[in-house]
């Protein structure tokens, strides 16, 4: 199953890379998790700034601000909710103080 995980840390100001030895730590353990097919992908986000909410309600569409950071995402491959909760846990053990939000991807048939 496939699941999606958006990272929202707790500090830090938004969009500043990490330290050298802290990309080092996050690189190996994306290597780790590649390696092993829990990782599929994973990819920084850009700061709130540079992003837009866009909304339809009753058919009148409005544009605004980004209301929540997040710093990142990552697709995973686990065979269950409880096992994309522990890669979750496992990432933040490295990534430091933050959420993540773990959600199941809904895989639908070929049309």
């Amino acid at each position: 199953m496939k699941y999606l995980a958006l990272w929202r840390p707790e500090s830090g100001e938004e969009g500043a890379p990490p330290s050298p030895e802290h990309m080092q730590e996050m690189g190996a353990l994306t290597h780790e998790m590649m390696a092993k097919g829990s990782l599929i992908g994973t990819e920084p986000l850009a700061p709130r700034a540079s992003g837009a909410r866009v909304r339809n309600a009753g058919g009148t569409m409005t544009v605004s601000s980004e209301e929540v950071r997040m710093a990142g995402y990552a697709f995973l491959n686990a065979n269950s909710r409880e096992e994309a909760i522990e890669l979750a846990k496992t990432f933040l053990g490295v990534a430091g103080d933050g959420v993540c939000e773990v959600r199941q991807v809904v895989e639908m048939p070929p049309r």
